[in-house]
């Protein structure tokens, strides 16, 4: 049995994950930063020059929590569809729409389905086109394009179609070096004629009489094989044979009417359908020549810039979240970072309630007191009394915070010979291993502390546990990175491109 998966079922998944973020019942997105520490053979796997590839088990999404640090919404204005990336540039070949492309019928550059395919391109001034006839597989030669005609136009030798342009919001947020954002510009999809037919594939052949004649295009269209359906004008030069297409009437072979609703269509070039006049009533012939033909080419559904997301095989999807500073003091930017998550339906701590703020603290926190010495980040921290074991993650001293994590590794955040979990707790000093600084918890901070970007903790007793639930939700998606360091007046811009 043979079987394939069809764009069309990879534009539909793709289509219903980007729903998800705007539909009534959305689903909640974030992304997540986390892992402050080095990636060791030992404990993570990989190191900091050479990350691990994240495995996709049950340990490695427990994993992610145990070293997030924090967590930001993906709003449903921070995701779109988007395409790869083929910019403009003269003197290149690139590829032509077909509507039969396939492992025998290869493109241009050799590719064997539509989307794999270089027909179409992104100029400087982030104007996208389709082509719609390539010179024959020739090089693109003249000016860069800047038509916004709804209308086929010839340039540099090639037929282009405009599609759409860029925006300038969508530019600067969902632009990269491989993938470029798509859209469908309304007045284009408006202009649009489901089955109309705009370009041929014409081979010359011999031997024909010179002159310029009239058929009419065959198939499923309406009016079909009249006058009032689709009709090319085939010209034949001097050497006897037919000249290419184009859109110089008299000139070029052309689409003189593109008619509509053909889902197929032919070109008969036979006596009895050639004529010498576009109501094709006057009988005519090519001659005796033999070899040429003249192949319509069949639209997209609706017809060419009616849906550009759909016609450029816009199966894929980006998401962009931006870091800047402590972001509402919730994500540190005291320390750096190496993987990237995206979470699905996160729940606040202790509560089975769906996350809706737009930022989240992942990170326990000590409100310490009797303070000597500085914590360092990523120390190991230690709690004599409960055998409780640690990694300082930033240590804020104005405030004398001290954010830290337990991961799941020896010296990290569980005892080195029972492997046992402690967590920290009671008024019992907290020591750092490396700069001996020292700390007791707060029992008496019972209250909220306003932090420097103005946002606050509350405190128990000294302690404050994260503000979402660990394991709550679904990681759907992880990454691990080189370090990443922040700062506070630094901003990461955090592009993640999803292909179905």
């Amino acid at each position: 049995m043979s079987a394939i998966i069809t764009e069309k079922f990879r534009r539909h998944q793709a289509t219903q994950f980007y729903e998800s973020f705007s539909e009534t019942a959305a689903t909640s997105y974030y992304l997540m930063i986390g892992k402050s520490t080095p990636f060791t053979a030992g404990t993570s796997g990989g190191t900091d020059v050479s990350p691990a590839t994240p495995a996709d088990d049950v340990t490695t999404e427990y994993y992610a929590w145990d070293h997030a640090i924090g967590l930001k919404n993906i709003s449903s204005t921070d995701v779109n569809y988007c395409i790869p990336r083929r910019d403009w540039a003269n003197s290149t070949t690139y590829d032509m729409y077909e509507h039969n492309i396939s492992s025998s019928n290869l493109t241009t550059s050799g590719a064997s389905t539509l989307y794999q395919s270089t027909f179409f391109f992104r100029t400087s001034d982030n104007r996208v086109y389709k082509v719609l006839d390539n010179n024959g597989g020739s090089a693109y030669s003249g000016a860069e394009p800047t038509s916004t005609s709804t209308s086929p136009f010839e340039l540099g030798g090639y037929t282009l179609k405009y599609m759409y342009t860029i925006s300038a919001s969508n530019n600067t947020k969902f632009l990269t070096t491989d993938f470029m954002p798509v859209a469908t510009d309304t007045t284009v999809s408006a202009a649009a004629t489901d089955g109309a037919i705009e370009s041929l594939i014409v081979t010359a052949g011999s031997g024909y009489d010179a002159g310029t004649y009239y058929a009419a295009v065959y198939g499923d269209g309406s009016s079909q094989g009249t006058s009032s359906g689709a009709i090319v004008s085939i010209v034949v030069g001097a050497g006897g044979t037919i000249t290419s297409f184009g859109l110089v009437s008299g000139t070029d072979t052309i689409v003189y009417a593109a008619g509509s609703g053909y889902t197929y269509g032919t070109v008969n070039l036979g006596d009895s359908y050639i004529f010498s006049d576009v109501a094709l009533t006057a009988s005519d012939s090519l001659g005796s020549g033999s070899g040429g033909e003249v192949a319509v080419v069949v639209g997209p559904k609706n017809g060419h810039g009616y849906d550009a997301v759909d016609e450029l095989g816009g199966h894929y999807v980006i998401m962009r979240a931006t870091l800047t500073g402590a972001e509402n003091d919730d994500i540190l930017a005291g320390n750096d970072f190496r993987t990237i998550s995206v979470v699905t339906d996160p729940t606040t701590y202790g509560t089975t309630t769906v996350a809706s703020d737009e930022t989240y603290r992942q990170v326990y926190a000590l409100k310490l007191t009797s303070v000597t010495g500085t914590f360092t980040p990523d120390e190991k921290i230690s709690q004599a009394t409960t055998a409780a074991i640690g990694k300082v993650v930033e240590w804020d001293s104005a405030l004398s915070i001290l954010y830290y994590q337990q991961e799941r590794f020896a010296d990290y955040g569980t005892n080195s010979t029972t492997g046992a979990f402690v967590a920290f707790s009671g008024a019992y000093v907290v020591t750092g291993a490396s700069s001996s600084a020292v700390g007791t918890p707060d029992s008496s901070a019972d209250s909220a502390v306003t932090l420097a970007g103005g946002n606050s903790i509350t405190f128990t007793n000294g302690y404050a546990t994260p503000e979402l639930q660990p394991d709550s939700g679904n990681i759907i998606y992880q990454e691990n990175r080189k370090p990443i360091s922040r700062a506070s007046d630094q901003t990461e811009d955090i592009k993640i491109i999803v292909e179905f």
